[in-house]
């Protein structure tokens, strides 16, 4: 089993889209027995609540369901996960800061390293005080990197057979 977890600022927006995409990948690939999804932030302000009303609006749009609660990430969660995945370089240099040692550093990169359009903007924007625009801008990016993170997966723990 292979774990990762999305990390973005209040588990409401970003992180839990990346989840539900990718376990809708994972489902469609069958491999929900061999990786498991999680997302987090690295704000407790959420905790406990459902997804954005407007992040779930956009992603049911494309047929992807967000069932994720907010949770906040623990330094402890390191060493149950294999890759954490940060929205952006602010969450990044959070995880980084209380991360317990350099073995479980390894496991961190930023989200948008897998985008094949991302050039050198490795932030995925947080949409959370903007329009229904944000919404959307984030939906493709993750929607177009997703399946680039299962590649990856699959390869790390010699899925492809």
């Amino acid at each position: 089993m292979i774990h990762v977890c999305f990390v973005c600022l209040g588990n409401i927006c970003r992180s839990p889209l990346a989840q539900g995409v990718l376990e809708q990948l994972v489902t469609n690939e069958g491999l929900g027995d061999r990786i498991q999804i999680s997302s987090a932030g690295t704000g407790n302000w959420h905790v406990g609540s459902p997804p954005d009303n407007r992040m779930q609006k956009t992603a049911n749009k494309y047929g992807v369901q967000l069932n994720s609660r907010g949770q906040q990430f623990q330094p402890e969660d390191f060493f149950e996960l294999d890759l954490v995945l940060a929205m952006d370089y602010s969450n990044l240099a959070v995880l980084e800061e209380i991360c317990p040692n350099p073995k479980e550093a390894e496991k961190l990169r930023l989200f948008r390293s897998f985008d094949p359009e991302a050039g050198g903007d490795l932030d995925v924007p947080d949409p959370y005080y903007g329009g229904g625009k944000g919404f959307e801008i984030v939906y493709q990016m993750v929607d177009r990197t997703c399946p680039k993170i299962l590649e990856f997966l699959k390869t790390q723990a010699n899925l492809n057979a």
